[in-house]
């Protein structure tokens, strides 16, 4: 996403799914058709959190790590770490990257199509981008994202991509070792994150070169590994792919921790400074657990000066709040379509499975279960023709399989002549409750309630980010504290030319947490950190 479905938006590029066709996390990704069947033959949704666990064919993570990383989660060094990084999706790995030494310079003979950013650009000739002054570059720049920082790097990445051009980027890359910071990134599961729990065979919503990380273009990647773009999308087999071989490539494994639940990050307030204090800004104690392939627990406790919270907004599904929600035959995951009809539990012969969402989500699962003859109803509270609703800004061109959905929507309510056997739309209904028999009751748009026989109901309406982990589960570090946390409606508030927190000084978020829903956007995010970082440490007394 998301992005961002940055595959399905979370974003959501999901990282992603977002509002713009181009989600990464953050973005979205379409179920193949019939004519394309799965490679593996499974499905299962993206959690939009972005972290991960190392790929094969290195060793487990929790025992075949560095010893300078067995060293950090020991606690045995004195020493607290420059930075953690709390999740290993786009984000993170775009971040770790960057503090790894890796510079971006523009190119002394690459001219930007956009004469204002080309000027600026021409100012300061041989001066690190990251040693610009970010705010002055990003003024004026306009496009599908509202952070500054984020417009200016993918224009430097991607000059003219919007107008369909093909100008390459105008930057070039310096491994700097002296520039590098040391660091740690902590995720779940293997670099990419969220991206290595969608069914491989899935397309992503955004144009497959927009999913790509800095200086290994997704395109270049694509054809070593003799594979193609599909009507300019990947699939999210191959994306997740790529995020986890970027890691390896670039030289950046030493710096991941898979298998790692972080269970608490505290901090307190800075000692006031003495003389000859390092560093007076406050220490964090990041606490967790590392998972072995045994799934025995090796517990951690780190310090560090800055944590970076890059762990999307997928891990908890949004819930309707209704009686009859926490019945067995609930769920608010995609993947349980497919084991009920793996199951035999949902068939071209039982009750319909009752779609609860009008997002991409949701219309996954309408082209799941229609692949497999499964009756559905499907709900959704918006009228068809909302024009916030995520189909009616997906060229019709690229995404046919969303506008097919879209039209069953359209076309086929309860009350009319079924075009579509084995589906019913429910525009502008609302679900009251479930009942254990398996009810389903609604009220319609006249007030009136209907009561539906189902056999499975799938509630697909977004997710929310869990930062249990945090004091107050971070509500207090959003833009409204008072409100939930979303990535849409109420990020977490942050500078826009840093992305360090309103709230805290030393912790960062990036990604979907700072409403950044694009993996094509999430970049920005990265290179704002870790300018920010870099400013630090040339500050930090010797």
């Amino acid at each position: 996403m998301a992005q961002t479905r940055e595959p399905r938006q979370p974003a959501q590029e999901r990282a992603g799914r977002g509002s713009q066709p181009g989600a990464e996390a953050g973005v979205g990704v379409g179920w193949r058709s019939a004519e394309t069947p799965s490679r593996t033959g499974t499905f299962s949704t993206q959690s939009d959190r972005l972290d991960g666990r190392l790929p094969a064919p290195h060793p487990p993570p929790a025992t075949g790590m560095s010893n300078q990383r067995k060293d950090h989660l020991g606690a045995s060094s004195s020493e607290p770490l420059r930075v953690i990084i709390i999740g290993n999706g786009p984000s993170g790995i775009c971040l770790s990257y960057l503090l790894s030494g890796y510079t971006p310079y523009v190119r002394p003979d690459a001219i930007h199509p956009h004469p204002l950013l080309q000027r600026k650009l021409s100012e300061a000739p041989g001066v690190s981008i990251m040693d610009q002054d970010l705010d002055y570059l990003s003024e004026g720049l306009e496009g599908r994202c509202q952070s500054p920082v984020a417009l200016l790097f993918d224009a430097l990445l991607r000059p003219d991509t919007d107008f369909g051009g093909s100008v390459e980027s105008v930057l070039t890359w310096r491994h700097q070792k002296e520039r590098a910071i040391p660091h740690l990134v902590l995720g779940r599961n293997p670099p990419g994150g969220a991206w290595h729990s969608i069914e491989g065979s899935m397309v992503t919503l955004s144009q497959g070169e927009w999913m790509g990380l800095p200086d290994l273009q997704v395109k270049d990647w694509m054809c070593k590994k003799r594979r193609g773009l599909r009507n300019s999308r990947a699939t999210a087999g191959d994306i997740a792919h790529y995020y986890r071989d970027y890691v390896i490539r670039k030289g950046l494994s030493h710096n991941f921790v898979s298998s790692a639940t972080v269970t608490a990050v505290e901090w307190g307030t800075p000692e006031p400074s003495s003389p000859g204090a390092r560093d007076p800004s406050p220490l964090f104690q990041v606490s967790g657990f590392v998972t072995a392939e045994d799934q025995s627990q090796q517990s951690f406790s780190l310090r560090a000066h800055n944590v970076v919270l890059a762990t999307g907004t997928s891990d908890s599904p949004a819930r309707l709040g209704i009686p009859g929600e926490a019945l067995p035959f609930v769920h608010h995951d995609l993947s349980a379509l497919e084991a009920a009809t793996q199951a035999g539990t949902v068939s071209p012969s039982s009750d319909p499975v009752l779609i609860i969402g009008a997002g991409l989500s949701a219309a996954d699962a309408v082209l799941y279960a229609r692949h497999y003859s499964v009756p559905v109803i499907h709900a959704f509270r918006r009228p068809v023709d909302d024009p916030g609703l995520v189909f009616n800004q997906l060229p019709k061109m690229l995404y046919p399989e969303y506008h097919k959905v879209h039209q069953m929507m359209r076309e086929q309510s309860i009350l009319s002549p079924s075009p579509y056997e084995g589906y019913r739309s429910l525009p502008e209904h609302q679900l009251l409750l479930l009942k254990e028999d398996r009810q389903a009751v609604f009220r319609d748009p006249q007030g009136l309630q209907k009561v539906f026989g189902v056999a499975l109901v799938l509630v697909l309406i977004g997710s929310h980010p869990d930062l249990s982990f945090l004091p107050g589960a971070g509500t207090d570090l959003a833009v409204d504290p008072d409100q939930p946390l979303s990535a849409k409606r109420n990020p977490i508030e942050v500078d826009p030319f840093t992305y360090q927190t309103i709230h805290q000084e030393g912790l960062y978020a990036m990604g979907p947490l700072a409403g950044d829903n694009f993996v094509r956007f999430v970049q920005g995010g990265a290179l704002a950190v870790a300018s920010s970082l870099l400013r630090k440490e040339a500050r930090k007394p010797p």
